[in-house]
């Protein structure tokens, strides 16, 4: 079993792994809400600026914002990087993903699985579902899926690409800038820290260009929403004390939410308002045997697709468990794969309206099924945090 991990966007490509996580460290309070002491990368007049507190934290590491935006982001020497829940730190950089750079994916790196890696739990865990082909989402996709997009981020390896869904804010309501996707799209885990210039490209693509095609794209074509940095982002404190990129633990707690800001600018409209939509998130939403069906939606990028075009997979939730103590997780049958972590669950809430209730977390090498965690009591303290972090701004 190995997680539906970021894929790299240079050289080397990340592997399917599933994570692995734990109880996270008392200091890193990453599931609830912010310590008095933890620094606040706040956004003004669509820039991220940096508090003064976090700055002398960031020189304790050795850490020059200048020097920062002139390259030294590149620097991921161990002591460096910055893993603390308290001390993510994410400077707009301009024009840094451009679009090739946006657009340049290899396919991840695979190996071979064996269905007999799942515990045998048959209680808490559903035969294995049928394959379901995903469907390509109609163009453009803003018409189609407005709250999809791509998440952007460098790694030691490279630039990497998720994907990730536009929610509601319920401290700032129709005027949402949050985001939500994976935790493992956000940060390393045990052995790392906080991903570097995390970005949302929402509607990515939005007209499925060919990659021919989007090699002479502009900027408006691959990014006609703009490209949004995150100026915040949280996950679980499971994911940042024991997370990594292989293991059999910690896949229910592989959720994050980001907060972001425009590159430059968006007429003062916030991302909710400039995509025209945001979806709620659904924390009471009843067990896999309670909800009828569930569409994942993502840019998967290894073969046979490319990671240029949005896709959808629509199935029934089963159950898996991949720990006895941890959270059973949903899943479904779905041939998506490598790119699409991240993206978002949405099923019809009692209201009759869409809600998002999970995200991509893991799949089998063969691609035949997708897995992701069901949000409950951490999922919505990581959200909550977010939220009231920027409330009335």
């Amino acid at each position: 079993m190995r997680t539906i991990r970021p894929l790299f966007a240079t050289a080397a490509a990340a592997a399917l792994a599933l994570t692995a996580t734990g109880c996270g460290p008392s200091e890193d309070v990453a599931g609830g809400s912010p310590t008095a002491s933890a620094g606040t990368a706040a956004s003004r007049d669509g820039k991220i600026t940096i508090p003064d507190d976090l700055k002398d934290r960031l020189k304790e590491h050795g850490i020059d914002l200048d020097k920062w935006r002139g390259g030294e982001w590149r620097n991921w020497d161990k002591d460096t990087w910055l893993r603390e829940a308290k001390d993510f730190v994410n400077p707009i950089i301009e024009d840094l993903w451009d679009p090739d750079r946006m657009r340049e994916a290899d396919e991840p790196g695979k190996e071979p699985v064996e269905e007999g890696d799942l515990p045998g739990d048959e209680g808490v865990t559903d035969p294995t579902p049928k394959r379901v082909e995903a469907a390509p989402v109609g163009t453009p996709y803003h018409t189609n899926a407005p709250e999809a997009g791509k998440l952007l981020f460098d790694g030691p390896k490279g630039s990497m690409v998720c994907s990730a869904t536009v929610v509601e804010d319920p401290a700032n309501p129709g005027k949402s800038n949050l985001v939500w996707t994976a935790g493992h799209c956000v940060h390393a885990g045990k052995d790392g820290g906080w991903y570097r210039n995390i970005a949302f490209v929402p509607s990515y693509n939005d007209s499925g260009l060919s990659t021919a095609r989007l090699e002479k794209a502009q900027r408006e074509e691959v990014a006609p929403y703009g490209v949004w940095w995150a100026d915040w982002a949280q996950t679980s404190e499971q994911w940042i004390a024991e997370g990594g990129p292989v293991g059999g633990q910690g896949a229910p707690y592989d959720f994050a939410v980001i907060h972001v800001t425009p590159e430059k600018g968006s007429g003062g409209k916030s991302l909710e308002e400039t995509v025209g939509s945001a979806l709620p998130v659904d924390f009471a939403a009843p067990t896999a045997a309670g909800i009828a069906g569930v569409k994942a939606t993502g840019y998967p990028a290894s073969p046979p697709y490319d990671g240029q075009k949005l896709y959808q997979c629509a199935d029934k939730p089963g159950r898996l468990s991949v720990k006895a103590g941890q959270p059973t997780m949903h899943r479904i049958g779905c041939s998506m794969t490598a790119g699409s972590s991240g993206g978002g669950w949405v099923h019809t809430g009692k209201d009759g309206k869409p809600a998002l209730v999970s995200n991509t977390s893991i799949g089998p090498v063969t691609s035949g099924w997708l897995a992701g965690p069901r949000l409950g009591k951490e999922a919505e303290g990581v959200y909550t945090a977010v939220s009231e972090r920027f409330a009335r701004r």
